[in-house]
């Protein structure tokens, strides 16, 4: 039964995809929500576990050393998400989101179907050399090539399946703008189920019954994944393609440079702007605002000038620009947080396989130990859903019960805490190993700074999602929502950067002439320092969050002057929607 959508003020009928964003309690809305968290989880089960796995991998069947797996590793994550912004941009644009998470989808089962392959292979493999790296010709190209698959896949999957899901809400409504939180939080939920199968169930069989059995289940689920997500197509909204953003925001640039000597009209609504009846069908209008206002001189249409790309750009196009602007400073101070959560998925691994596995009767993985902080999710997800957020709704009268920007601060401080204790674990392993390598601490130990920071990455990671979903122009959701996976990026890459500085500075300074993380064994390296370095580090970042989160004005705080919105509501007013049922 298809649902169609007329726009009375012009008579136009806009035909979504089957059934309509207005269909927000529904049962189509719910079982296309249901899909798209169903891939969440399965294409995550392969994922999550390739991340906890494969610095075991570099390091034991690849024989890279700990700084170069450990590098590796993060040049890997931090290229996966920065690719989101690629699908975000694309989903955004060219194609859908449903298409793009498909095609890239694709190419993600490319990339692991190729590292299951070297995994498999002992002819793809090269031989212990006692160098950094003992890659080389085809083994080499296999091995980066299918890391370049896998990352290119994942990330465009990441920056445009978020988006799709918080698509099935209508997010101006205030029942749908509930929906939208819950979706990124149950969305968050199955991500995390998945991830929790990956790191004891694939971890396990990878490591206990080869590396290629591990890569195969990754495989497996993603693929049955990404079928039911192509069979899910009839129940998704799928919303009309904007115009590219990247264009748009050149534009503003541009014009904003070349018109940087032209003076400013004294009332806002001298600049120019087209009628709703013009606009493209995927941009909503924004009102002007006083902030940035250099950028404001892009949309002055001087006189005899014909209002064309490029000679002059909209109201709507200068605010959308100024939005990306203010969420600027919001991902630079989340990403210190994401360099620490980097060394709990390689340096913590590493120790961990140095550590007594047996819990009780249980022998676990090494690589399994971040089950621990994912299991907090686990818990604590449907904890907030159903408890937190209606006592907080009552209290705050806020949808989300906390604001975005709250969440993410509480995640913050949970970081700081969670490096610290990252280093008193690591100085106690250590003593320990030295006094008697033959009975080390109980890998229960990690537990604490894994518990910490997987309940400070649910605060963080779905605050931040929801933030920038809300907060983006419409045309720019997907774009917006990958900026949470950017910070990520930059959070490995910087990891990698502190790892070779550290090194760098330290060996100067240590009586060993040695930096804190070189070498091969761990047991001699001063890794509780670079712990403690990130999380002094830490501190500095989160007073620094402190003062551009109380900056920020989010949509519902931006208002023009009381003059300038009496005259804007007598001259604009919105179309209004109605879903026509067949």
């Amino acid at each position: 039964m298809a649902r169609e959508y007329v726009d009375k003020a012009d008579g136009q009928i806009w035909r979504y995809t089957n059934h309509g964003i207005k269909a927000l309690l529904g049962n189509e809305t719910k079982r296309a929500a249901r899909i798209l968290c169903t891939l969440g989880a399965l294409e995550n089960i392969g994922f999550i576990a390739n991340m906890s796995t494969m610095i075991l991998y570099f390091h034991l069947v690849m024989y890279f050393d700990v700084s170069t797996s450990a590098n590796t590793l993060t040049n890997f994550l931090g290229s996966t998400f920065l690719l989101t912004i690629l699908g975000g941009f694309i989903s955004d644009t060219y194609l859908n989101r449903l298409y793009t998470c498909l095609i890239f989808g694709l190419l993600e089962l490319l990339g692991l179907m190729m590292i299951t392959i070297q995994a498999y292979s002992d002819n793809l493999q090269p031989e212990d050399c006692g160098k950094p790296s003992c890659i080389k010709g085809g083994e080499s190209f296999m091995f980066y090539s299918s890391l370049c698959l896998l990352g290119l896949g994942a990330g465009g999957v990441k920056g445009a399946l978020p988006a799709l899901g918080a698509d099935q809400f209508d997010s101006k409504d205030p029942n749908g703008e509930k929906g939208v939180a819950s979706f990124f939080n149950w969305y968050q939920l199955s991500a995390t189920i998945g991830s929790i199968i990956g790191v004891t169930g694939v971890v396990y069989v990878g490591m206990k019954k080869g590396w290629h059995w591990g890569f195969f289940i990754g495989l497996a689920t993603a693929f049955i994944g990404f079928i039911i997500l192509g069979l899910g197509k009839p129940f998704y909204c799928i919303k009309p393609l904007a115009s590219s953003p990247i264009i748009k925001i050149a534009q503003v640039i541009v014009l904003a440079i070349r018109n940087r000597n032209l003076s400013l009209p004294e009332n806002p609504h001298q600049l120019y702007e087209i009628d709703d009846k013009e606009r493209d069908a995927s941009e909503e209008r924004v009102l002007h605002t006083d902030q940035f206002s250099v950028f404001d001189k892009a949309a002055i249409l001087q006189e005899g000038m014909k209002p064309e790309p490029w000679k002059v750009c909209t109201i709507t196009q200068v605010e959308e620009v100024k939005i990306l602007t203010r969420m600027l400073p919001i991902i630079a101070s989340t990403i210190i947080m994401n360099t620490c959560l980097a060394q709990l998925q390689t340096f913590s691994v590493l120790q961990g396989y140095f550590m007594d596995p047996q819990i009780g009767s249980i022998n676990i993985p090494n690589a399994s130990i971040p089950v621990i902080p994912l299991f907090f999710m686990s818990v604590l997800i449907p904890i907030y859903e159903f408890l937190a957020v209606p006592l907080a709704r009552k209290i705050t009268g806020h949808p989300s019960g906390i604001t975005q920007l709250q969440r993410v601060g509480v995640g913050l401080v949970l970081s700081i805490i969670s490096m610290g204790i990252a280093g008193i674990v690591e100085v106690k392993r250590r003593n320990q190993a030295l006094k008697d390598p033959y009975h080390p601490i109980s890998l229960f130990w990690l537990s604490f700074q894994y518990g910490v920071f997987g309940i400070a990455d649910m605060f963080a990671m779905v605050g931040l999602m929801e933030f920038f979903y809300k907060e983006a122009p419409s045309g720019m959701r997907s774009l917006s929502t990958s900026f949470a996976l950017i910070s990520l990026s930059f959070g490995y890459f910087l990891s990698t950067a502190f790892v070779n500085i550290i090194n760098a500075v330290t060996k100067n300074i240590t009586p060993s002439k040695q930096g804190w993380l070189y070498g091969v064994d761990i047991d001699h390296n001063s890794l509780n320092l670079f712990y403690w370095f990130l999380a002094i580090l830490s501190c500095l970042n989160f007073a620094n969050y402190l003062y551009w989160a109380s900056w920020y004005k989010c949509k519902e705080q931006r208002t023009e002057s009381d003059d300038d919105a009496k005259e804007w509501n007598g001259s604009y007013n919105m179309s209004k929607v109605e879903a026509i049922q067949e």
